[in-house]
């Protein structure tokens, strides 16, 4: 794949690594493939440079633009920095200001406008059209998904026996990415989504064959909570996707704070959905060799908080019965 030596270089080769403790709870052989020690945090910088990486000399010239929340900014931050070359990054008013201060670290413009993600994308699109500059989606572009699924090869690559890999599902890239990988080089083996419940709609896509949007997606894992999936991933998720499943925002914080107390890994909620999915219980999985794509660990400090209260309050009730 031609993607895996544009990024070679660029980003980490992250490690897949084998978890005993959740190989013990769910009966299968589980390894990580932790992107949460990616640079900036998150698997997204791959397919923002890859992208960049395939822009012309005249692309380059006129500089990208984006709009994200989050890792996706840090990403084409990051990948633009490394290319020389100029990028703006619209962000929604309400952003983390820790999420901001780092996308600006990378020397990007940040522009705040509108009060959620949909908002701030027509607006870096109408920026993008007034000012020539190379828009770069975050899930809906072929080179971003090619970038994504330099994941699965690094997959293949350390485990050619895998049986299944879980991916947590946003706007569809990630699992389409790494779903074309695999598929190639190991069709036997399975790839399954998982979206939180309140946040479905590439499970209501996938499973209807057909776009199908959520007017106000909330979730605890926030970089899968989008309103519709791309056209694109939604065309390969099709082709590639084997089982989806959803899981509760309780079963996510629950898989968020076993990552952190025995495998010590600070993961966002959406990098937990996978192991949320793999606990769940509803995926015929015993025995085999399953990898979860831990997509992310930047974590919200305000949803840490959270997380512990919401378990103590658990653990109060509990005690109480």
């Amino acid at each position: 794949m031609q993607a895996k030596y544009k990024l070679e270089g660029h980003i980490h080769r992250t490690p897949l690594t084998l978890s005993k403790t959740l190989s013990e709870m769910t009966g299968c052989t589980v390894y990580l493939k932790l992107e949460n020690l990616q640079k900036t945090g998150a698997f997204k910088v791959r397919g923002a440079w890859n992208r960049i990486a395939n822009l012309t000399r005249e692309e380059r010239m006129r500089g990208v633009i984006t709009a994200s929340a989050g890792n996706h900014a840090q990403g084409v931050a990051m990948a633009a920095a490394q290319a020389g070359i100029t990028s703006t990054i619209v962000m929604p008013f309400g952003a983390q200001e820790a999420k901001i201060a780092a996308t600006q670290s990378y020397g990007s413009q940040v522009i705040l406008h509108g009060h959620n993600y949909d908002e701030a994308y027509e607006h870096a699109l109408h920026l993008a059209d007034r000012s020539g500059a190379v828009f770069v989606h975050a899930f809906n572009d072929p080179y971003v998904i090619a970038g994504q699924g330099t994941i699965g090869v690094e997959i293949i690559d350390d485990l050619p026996s895998v049986d299944a890999i879980i991916v947590p599902v946003g706007g569809g890239g990630l699992i389409s990415g790494v779903g074309l990988a695999v598929k190639t080089i190991r069709p036997e083996a399975a790839v399954i989504g998982v979206q939180p419940e309140m946040a479905d709609s590439g499970f209501r896509s996938w499973n209807s064959r057909s776009m199908q949007s959520i007017d106000q997606p909330k979730s605890i894992a926030d970089g899968l909570s989008v309103k519709r999936p791309g056209a694109l991933p939604l065309e390969w998720m099709k082709q590639v996707v084997d089982q989806f499943v959803t899981v509760s925002e309780q079963q996510i914080r629950d898989a968020m704070f076993l990552l952190l107390e025995r495998n010590k890994l600070l993961v966002e909620g959406a990098g937990a959905a996978s192991l949320a999915a793999l606990l769940k219980g509803s995926l015929s999985l015993r025995g085999k060799k399953v990898v979860l794509v831990i997509s992310g660990g930047n974590v919200d400090f305000s949803k840490l908080a959270e997380l512990y209260v919401n378990r103590s309050m658990i653990a109060q009730e509990a005690h109480k019965v």
